[in-house]
């Protein structure tokens, strides 16, 4: 996909991101993003199996989580940093907005994933339409997983989600989709 930067998506839930560049790089394009959550939202558990995604706190107070461990902290001009292949997630502890700066490395695929992630949020009242959430995790699953859905939501609502919605060419959407990595 060729996006126009600044690219801002907005999943109308207290989550907004705007991707500020694609950064070319001989080691492999990023992504530099900017974002505002609400005070007690942000993404659920998550994992990116090839990329790294570092923040740093402009304003207000970032909470974050690790699978297994205990959430951390950070305020002001601090700096969180999860590896690739880390689960983990984030949100706003606080009272006022949080306003993040930070980066992916690589770019891969995140901002398509993204983007029609929060676009699905937005159009279906605060969680993906079932179908788009199960084409999504199923088209990147060698990228990202959504480690905080149940499992039975992703053994057995996606599969049906998607054999149904692929039957009733809801598919169709995903047309110009990039491939997975």
């Amino acid at each position: 996909m060729n996006y126009q930067y600044p690219h801002t998506i907005d999943n109308r839930h207290g989550e907004q991101i705007t991707f500020l560049r694609l950064v070319k790089d001989p080691a492999g394009d990023w992504l530099e993003v900017e974002g505002i959550a609400a005070p007690k939202a942000g993404p659920p558990m998550h994992v990116h199996f090839k990329q790294d995604e570092g923040f740093t706190v402009v304003k207000g107070k970032i909470a974050t989580q690790v699978l297994g461990e205990e959430p951390k902290f950070a305020g002001e001009g601090e700096s969180i940093v999860f590896k690739a292949g880390t689960p983990h997630r984030f949100w706003n502890p606080g009272t006022e907005p949080l306003h993040i700066k930070g980066w992916l490395k690589p770019a891969n695929n995140i901002e398509y994933f993204l983007t029609e992630l929060y676009q699905s949020t937005a159009e279906n009242g605060g969680r993906p339409g079932t179908f788009d959430g199960a084409w999504l995790t199923h088209h990147f699953r060698s990228e990202v997983d959504m480690v905080g859905l149940p499992a039975f939501v992703k053994k057995v609502v996606f599969p049906v989600a998607l054999f149904f919605g692929k039957l009733a060419g809801k598919d169709g959407k995903f047309k110009g989709a990039p491939h997975p990595l």
